[in-house]
């Protein structure tokens, strides 16, 4: 006999979950143009400085609004970028320090999920505290988030090996001897300038890629029923249809986390929740509602 209101063990949920995301990973590769044809794909605006000067003010207000809760998930940031600098060290990978603290720009979308949430509460007046980040967990769309989650990953997974790639082209492949003789060999030396030459324009790439493919993909995932495939085929619409604009806004958002990372990292426990929440107003300005 069949048993009736199976509670699932947390196992069995994250199987489940992981199910999802594959299937919704398959169905993204899959996918044509005749799918979804009843729904008009969502329209992209046009915007302007002004649009990403208006989001960054309402981004600040809902960080006022709910800075306790904000702040005390964010702490999350710069302990995660010391717990990784500290590896670094500690396994001789100090070449491999910047790439890492460069993967605010690649994951950066993915960790800002729950205050994306968060500010869309708050926007239909909802109430919106710590826990609420955690609602995405129960998204219906969470198999498409963790998919689009884990194409970034891939993105920065990649990013690091060209980046080891790059310095063992250069300065390596030997493992620096001390912080003091690699610094030298970095900024004294013929090698250390061309590894940052080089490491910088990759990086912009790996940048550019994610960034095109995220800018707009998740806040539209968790409003709307969209597939991951349509979240980023209209995430790259936008910035193909703003690149002036997009392409202030990725400065503008490298710029706030280089000045975040200098002060020992705490200085991202303000700047990553501000962006979080001012990238759910930019996508409200950005993307119009999909219709049929």
């Amino acid at each position: 006999m069949a048993v009736q209101n199976h509670v699932e063990n947390p196992f069995e949920y994250v199987l489940e979950r992981l199910s999802w995301t594959w299937a919704d990973i398959g169905r993204a590769v899959r996918a044509a143009p005749h799918v979804r044809a009843a729904l008009a794909p969502p329209a992209v605006r046009r915007i302007t400085a002004q649009d990403l000067l208006a989001s960054l003010r309402k981004g600040a207000a809902d960080l006022g609004a709910t800075r306790d809760d904000v702040l005390f998930l964010a702490v999350i940031y710069p302990l995660a970028g010391l717990l990784m600098g500290g590896l670094a060290f500690r396994y001789n990978l100090l070449p491999m320090i910047f790439p890492l603290a460069s993967g605010f720009a690649i994951l950066g979308p993915l960790a800002a999920v729950g205050l994306y949430e968060m500010s869309r509460r708050r926007e239909a007046g909802e109430a919106a505290g710590w826990s609420t980040g955690f609602a995405v967990l129960r998204s219906p769309r969470l198999g498409s988030i963790l998919g689009l989650g884990a194409i970034l990953m891939l993105i920065f997974a990649a990013w690091l090996a060209a980046a080891y790639g790059i310095y063992a082209a250069t300065l390596g492949p030997a493992p620096p001897r001390s912080v003091g003789g690699f610094l030298h060999d970095v900024f004294a030396t013929g090698p250390g300038w061309a590894m940052i030459a080089i490491g910088v324009a990759v990086g912009f790439v790996f940048a550019a890629v994610a960034f095109a493919v995220s800018v707009v993909s998740f806040p539209l995932l968790l409003e709307h029923d969209v597939s991951m495939a349509e979240a980023i085929a209209t995430s790259a619409r936008a910035v193909r249809a703003n690149p002036g604009a997009m392409a202030l806004w990725g400065l503008i958002v490298a710029a706030a986390l280089v000045v975040g990372s200098l002060p020992a990292l705490v200085g991202l426990i303000f700047v990553v929740p501000v962006l979080g929440h001012a990238t759910w107003h930019l996508y409200r300005r950005t993307i119009e509602a999909p219709h049929g």
